[in-house]
């Protein structure tokens, strides 16, 4: 038998659904999830996980992209070229953020309970 959520629905697809939109979906299952451990243990994960993901990535490919600025020679402005290994780095970043997301979606349809290290204890200690 599966179990069943306070929105009704079975515990592994909320738990999936969690990490449908990444943080964003988390922190809405968080909050609407008010009985289901199983389901707000994957709704904070998300939300530890993914938000700082996103910000760090961000982050690191703004500061190393090319940029435009005005003022230069006759006002006409000056083209930075950047820093490539900020904008290699940040696509290394989103590409582990799409291997986990399809790891904890995955994780979480099967029923499981897959705790990341230090997130996953943090995110257990929050529910």
């Amino acid at each position: 038998m599966v179990a069943k959520t306070s929105l009704n629905m079975e515990e592994n697809i909320a738990g999936l659904l969690c990490y449908l939109l990444t943080w964003v979906t988390g922190i809405i299952f968080f909050f609407l999830e008010k009985e289901n451990k199983f389901v707000r243990f994957h709704a904070m994960q998300s939300i530890l996980t993914f938000l700082p993901l996103n910000i760090i990535a961000w982050l690191v490919g703004w500061l190393g992209a090319p940029k435009w600025t005005p003022g230069g020679y006759y006002g006409l402005g000056t083209w930075s070229p950047g820093i490539p290994a900020l904008v290699y780095l940040s696509w290394l970043i989103w590409a582990i953020t799409v291997i986990l997301w399809l790891i904890l979606m995955i994780k979480a349809y099967q029923g499981e309970k897959f705790k990341l290290p230090v997130i996953g204890d943090i995110a257990e200690k929050h529910i």
